[in-house]
């Protein structure tokens, strides 16, 4: 069978004039327009064998060199456009194409499989304000926050069983229309999934989401150690999944208050001793006190005011489990009041120490020019 004259169209007929006697023998010979009519059926699988191999440039030649015969008749079977109707207006507008249809019908035959819905719940963001000590030690601390919860009517699914009903959507035909140019494509209602009855209907608590607004104090444990700036995540405390999705995270960032003798800075910890000066002249041993409990600090003798000591492992706890050091940095203070003999004291030691202390700071100075 020649398939020119199939279309009814030359032999050299350019690919614009096949489109048109394509489309018009189409919308005569269409299974939907001729339901029962075999005849029909079978010349429009040989207008559609024609104008596939004819529109095609490659298979077109290699039929006019006598190398193809086109599709078979099996083949023109399976294709599947039962989805369309070729019913509609005469005046219809004519901007719609066969290849913008053929293109829905090609992707709905290899398309995907439909989504469930799902979607992963969003996280929520909170804040707490920690004391130093409750940073140091850790701390169970409410957190009070309004989330997206599991609908509790539906347990999520967005959907209640109700007796089966007729769908209203599609009038129990399973499939819905619209028109598309010259054609009322069919396809699947939405509402019923092409099955014309409906044996559950949308959740009206959660209005089909799964999820709920629900206000709650979650009793979160924020970890020993952690330092402002920080970010806790509690996993699964955030707003639920839509239909059935992943819930969030919550996630808190943390504040900590300053502390009056204790800073921070990474896993160090920082604090300033006072001592006295005989302390600092002949050397102590001191006791100082650290979030941990008291710590012996040993100050050597000749100790100068603003010497800092490094105590290890003494700091604050680090993500790799080791702990920081601590850092002591002493300053040496007078007392306020002093009796006469503690006056007379201090000036029998200038007497015998003012000139070398003078002479250290001369030779220093000099130093630090050179």
């Amino acid at each position: 069978m020649d398939l020119y004259i199939v279309l009814g169209v030359e032999r050299g007929a350019p690919s614009g004039d096949i489109k048109k006697a394509y489309r018009r023998l189409a919308r005569r010979l269409h299974p939907d327009i001729n339901p029962g009519d075999g005849e029909a059926e079978t010349r429009f699988r040989q207008v559609l064998d024609a104008y596939e191999t004819l529109i095609d440039p490659d298979r077109r030649r290699r039929y006019d060199a006598g190398q193809l015969s086109g599709i078979t008749e099996e083949e023109a079977a399976s294709f599947g456009f039962a989805g369309f109707d070729f019913s509609s207006r005469v005046h219809a507008e004519r901007t719609t194409t066969f290849g913008e249809l053929f293109e829905e019908v090609f992707s709905r035959r290899v398309g995907r499989e439909p989504s469930d819905g799902a979607d992963h719940g969003a996280d929520i963001h909170a804040r707490a304000s920690l004391t130093f000590e409750e940073a140091w030690h850790g701390v169970q601390r409410g957190v009070s926050v309004t989330r997206q919860d599991t609908c509790r009517s539906c347990a999520g699914s967005g959907f209640r069983r109700v007796a089966e009903t007729r769908c209203v959507a599609c009038e129990g035909t399973g499939a819905v229309r619209s028109v598309r140019g010259h054609m009322v494509f069919a396809k699947n209602c939405p509402t019923c999934g092409g099955a014309g009855r409906l044996k559950q209907e949308g959740c009206s608590p959660c209005h089909g989401q799964g999820v709920a607004p629900r206000a709650e104090t979650l009793n979160v444990r924020i970890p020993a150690g952690v330092a402002a700036g920080a970010r806790v995540r509690i996993g699964g405390k955030g707003h639920a999944g839509v239909r059935g999705g992943l819930p969030g995270d919550l996630l808190i960032d943390v504040d900590v208050l300053e502390h009056p003798v204790y800073r921070r800075e990474g896993d160090e910890l920082h604090l300033t001793v006072a001592i006295a000066v005989h302390e600092a002249a002949l050397g102590a041993k001191i006791d100082i006190e650290t979030p941990d409990g008291p710590v012996r600090l040993r100050v050597p003798p000749g100790t100068q005011s603003g010497q800092r000591f490094r105590l290890r492992d003494r700091g604050a706890p680090g993500r790799n489990r080791r702990r920081g050091d601590l850092v002591a940095e002493v300053r040496m203070r007078l007392p306020k009041v002093l009796d006469e003999r503690s006056k007379e004291l201090l000036r029998e030691f200038g007497r015998i120490n003012g000139e070398s202390v003078r002479e250290s700071t001369s030779a220093k100075a000099t130093a630090d020019k050179q």
